[in-house]
C-alpha cells in the first residue's frame, strides 16, 4: 500500500501518548512498516512494557525509544526532542496523541479543567512549537498529526472543559495547516485526526470491561488514518460501528448551522428543535 512520504523504512516517528490506545496502535503500526519509533507517555510501568511490546514488533530494539514524558510541560517536551535526535537524528513523523478526559463540567474543579486543557491543547500546542521548526529545516517529507474529538467540533453538553481542549485543537491545526503550506519549499504536512467511538483506556476507565459492539479498536483507527495521510487529507473523520460519515456530516452542518440560522446554541439537544433535528437525521 502507498504510503505518505513521510512514513519510510529507518525514518522516525515520534508519538505521544503512545503507551495505549490509538497512541500505541500507531506506534506498532509505524514500526511494523520499519520506521524508529518514540514512545513518549507519563512515567511507568505501562510505557515501558508498550516499548517492549513494539520493539518485539520491530525486531531491532534498538529501533524504539521510551521516553517518559508530561506534554503539558514545556521543558519536558524539550528534552523529549533533545533525546529523540540524539538517538535518531531526525523526525519525519510527530503525533501529538496524548490526552485526557473526564470531569471539567460547567462549575467542575478547576484544577481539573487546568489538568485537561494544559494535557489536551497545551500539550499539542507545546509538542508542535518545540519539534516542527526542526521538522521544517530538514528539508524531507514530514507530517504532524495532531489527534481532536468530534466533541471539539459538535461540542455537547455536559464535559466542557474536554469539548473547550479539543475544539482548541481543532483550531490550532486548521492554523498549522495554513502556515506550513504557505511557507516556500516546506514539506511538511499537518492533519487533524478525529476518531469516533473508540474502545480505549478512557473507555475502560467509565468500567467498560468488553468492547462496546458500537466501538472500533484502536488498530482500526490507524488502518484508516494512513490511506488518508498518502491522500493528504487534511480532516481525518473517522466512523465506527454506529456512526456513518453521513452522520457525522449532519451533525457538523446542524451545528454550524446554529449561528446561521439564529438558533440557540446547541440546540442539538433543545426540547424545542428536538423534532426538526430528528427529522434531519432520518434523512
Amino acid at each position: 500500500m502507498a504510503q505518505h512520504p513521510a512514513i519510510a523504512p529507518e525514518r522516525v516517528a515520534v508519538i505521544t501518548g503512545a503507551a495505549s490506545g490509538i497512541g500505541l496502535a500507531a506506534a506498532k503500526r509505524f514500526a511494523e512498516l520499519g520506521m524508529k519509533v518514540c514512545l513518549a507517555d507519563l512515567e511507568g510501568e505501562t510505557l515501558q512494557r508498550s516499548a517492549v511490546d513494539v520493539a518485539r514488533v520491530a525486531g531491532k530494539p534498538e529501533n524504539v525509544l521510551a521516553v517518559a514524558t508530561d506534554v503539558s510541560r514545556l521543558e519536558a517536551v524539550e528534552s523529549l526532542k533533545e533525546k529523540v535526535y540524539a538517538a535518531f537524528g531526525e523526525v519525519a513523523l510527530l503525533m501529538n496523541n496524548a490526552g485526557t478526559e473526564g470531569g471539567g463540567q460547567m462549575f467542575g474543579d478547576p484544577q481539573r479543567w487546568h489538568s485537561i486543557i494544559e494535557t489536551n491543547l497545551w500539550g499539542v500546542i507545546n509538542g508542535v512549537h518545540v519539534f516542527a521548526p526542526a521538522m521544517m529545516d530538514q528539508k524531507s517529507p514530514c507530517a504532524i498529526i495532531n489527534t481532536g474529538s468530534k466533541q471539539g467540533i459538535t461540542t455537547p453538553p455536559g464535559n466542557t472543559a474536554y469539548n473547550i481542549s479539543k475544539a482548541g485543537v481543532k483550531v490550532f491545526t486548521e492554523a498549522l495547516a495554513h502556515d506550513l503550506r504557505n511557507r516556500p519549499d516546506c514539506q511538511v504536512s499537518a492533519h487533524l485526526l478525529i476518531p469516533g467511538f473508540v474502545y480505549t483506556g478512557f473507555t475502560k476507565a467509565r468500567g467498560i470491561t468488553e468492547r462496546p459492539a458500537g466501538a472500533w479498536e484502536p488498530e482500526q483507527v490507524v488502518d484508516f488514518l494512513l490511506p488518508a495521510l498518502e491522500r493528504n487529507d487534511f480532516y481525518v473523520l473517522c466512523p465506527d460501528n454506529e456512526t456513518t460519515r453521513e452522520m457525522d456530516e449532519k451533525r457538523v452542518r446542524w451545528a454550524a448551522e446554529d449561528l446561521i440560522e439564529n438558533r440557540p446554541p446547541l440546540s442539538r439537544w433543545h426540547p424545542d428543535y428536538k423534532e426538526a433535528f430528528a427529522k434531519v437525521m432520518e434523512g
